[in-house]
């Protein structure tokens, strides 16, 4: 926790999609992450974030969102939550590969060097 205050959580997920691209919108200041087109569907998944953490999208890379925030418990639970909405259900999961994963976690200052 007292790493977190001073440098800050950060978990990095990218979208994976085979033909519908995945799209995503952040709203309330970055507390919550709308999720349109996961399969095509027309269903928007809203995921709001836990107190103290935030989610942007990111600068660099296409299709990646960075969620942060001071608490690891806190921080790692959103972008599980994240992660879950996107879970492929009543389809082959060895084929349907689309979904948002987590692909870097750690603190601010080492994911960065």
């Amino acid at each position: 926790m007292i790493t977190g205050v001073r440098q800050r959580y950060q978990y990095k997920l990218r979208f994976v999609y085979a033909h519908f691209p995945i799209n995503s919108n952040i709203t309330n200041n970055g507390s919550t992450i709308e999720i349109r087109n996961f399969l095509g569907e027309k269903v928007v998944r809203t995921v709001d974030m836990m107190p103290g953490v935030s989610v942007r999208k990111s600068d660099d890379v296409k299709d990646e969102v960075i969620v942060e925030g001071a608490d690891l418990e806190l921080v790692s639970r959103s972008a599980a939550l994240i992660h879950q909405s996107t879970l492929v259900r009543h389809k082959d999961i060895r084929k349907f590969l689309d979904g948002i994963y987590v692909t870097q976690s750690g603190v601010i200052d080492q994911l960065e060097e």
